[in-house]
């Protein structure tokens, strides 16, 4: 780009080179705090959290334009998943082959933050404020993550009026796809208690496992709804049972289950929890919800369509809005502001040999600069 001595590729390369498996902390932070700081930045960083799910560190990194002027986030998270086994190439040591860069986080997405970089470096600190809002939990438990960098921004006044989250959302070819809102999540652990007893005596023990079995068909048939014109279905489903009954003659004492539901924007995750806790309590069972993100839309309008023309006039297509797919921290960050999540293809995300076309990564760059123009624009 013509106004940046760097690349995205470059960029890229080496915040890939610093192995960050969830939680991310140290070097891979380093690296970026250097690539920002030439750039005007100023660049705070903070750890939180206890174990087992911290210390997490984050980075909060602002470029102040003039008073009055407009506030314009990019966010995501520099941690990724672990490698696993097979890879073409070290998984932590960036190479280019023939058109694409190989490395894990090179979609999911160091790639998309090198492409934010560079955008920022294209887009004036007259024309408005910049920020990023960057974890090292984003692919774990994510409690002291996101959320600890909301607490910061709020506490110091620095709240964007829109956020772009770099999550690879294209499916088929950079472009095609950008997600406007997300289906909700919560997991609800099950217990039944019964009364143990030999299996040839069953008046005198109470079998948990039959009161689960009548309880899960129960929570499987309770309508949820059809969709919306945003969102699919909502849908629960069964990810565990477990009794860990070693003993070929015993009634057991307890059963357990798992469920999983993913909601769209009809429902709460308190509300769906308080349903199946109640008809849990009909079976004799307790549920224990946890809810891991609430649903959630930014309408289409005035953002989205930056977004599209965005897209359009760097690559001449327009973005699909959707809201399918798993959660991302823009779970979080929609109570700040409206935010978009717009990036890379996600076909080798979590994946061994993940890769990033070379050309995307340029493509990505002038998008997120013209994004960004826009949305300071008075």
């Amino acid at each position: 780009m013509s106004n940046t001595p760097f690349t995205a590729a470059g960029l890229a390369e080496a915040l890939i080179a610093c192995p960050s498996v969830t939680p991310a902390a140290g070097l891979v932070f380093d690296c970026l705090e250097a690539q920002l700081t030439p750039l005007g930045f100023a660049v705070y960083r903070f750890t939180t959290g206890e174990a087992p799910d911290g210390p997490v560190e984050n980075l909060f990194a602002v470029r102040q334009g003039p008073p009055g002027s407009r506030h314009f986030a990019f966010a995501g998270h520099v941690d990724v998943v672990p490698p696993g086994e097979g890879w073409s190439s070290a998984p932590f040591a960036p190479e280019v082959r023939g058109e694409l860069l190989y490395g894990r986080g090179a979609v999911d997405m160091k790639g998309a933050i090198a492409a934010m970089v560079v955008a920022a470096a294209e887009v004036p600190q007259s024309a408005g404020t910049l920020s990023f809002v960057i974890t090292g939990d984003e692919e774990g438990p994510a409690q002291f993550g996101t959320v600890a960098l909301i607490e910061h921004m709020r506490a110091v006044g620095s709240i964007p009026d829109l956020c772009l989250v770099g999550e690879p959302t294209s499916v088929n070819r950079l472009g095609d796809t950008m997600k406007i809102g997300r289906r909700g999540s919560t997991n609800i652990w099950l217990e039944v208690e019964g009364k143990e007893g030999h299996v040839a005596y069953p008046h005198l023990a109470d079998n948990p496992i039959t009161r689960l079995v009548h309880m899960l068909a129960e929570l499987k048939a309770m309508p949820l709804d059809e969709g919306t014109d945003w969102f699919q279905a909502s849908n629960l489903e069964i990810t565990d049972i477990s009794v860990g009954n070693p003993a070929t003659n015993v009634i057991p004492s307890r059963a357990h289950a798992r469920l999983s539901i993913r909601f769209n924007d009809r429902h709460t995750g308190k509300q769906l929890g308080e349903r199946v806790s109640a008809i849990a309590a009909k079976h004799g069972a307790t549920a224990r919800p946890v809810v891991y993100g609430e649903a959630f839309l930014t309408p289409p309008g005035a953002f989205s369509q930056m977004v599209a023309d965005a897209v359009e006039a760097e690559l001449g297509l327009r973005p699909e809005a959707s809201t399918t797919g798993g959660t991302s921290d823009a779970r979080f960050l929609k109570d700040l502001c409206p935010v978009i999540e717009f990036g890379l293809c996600n076909a080798t995300m979590h994946k061994r040999d993940e890769a990033v076309a070379l050309a995307d990564l340029d493509a990505l760059a002038r998008i997120y600069a013209r994004i960004a123009t826009a949305a300071l624009a008075p």
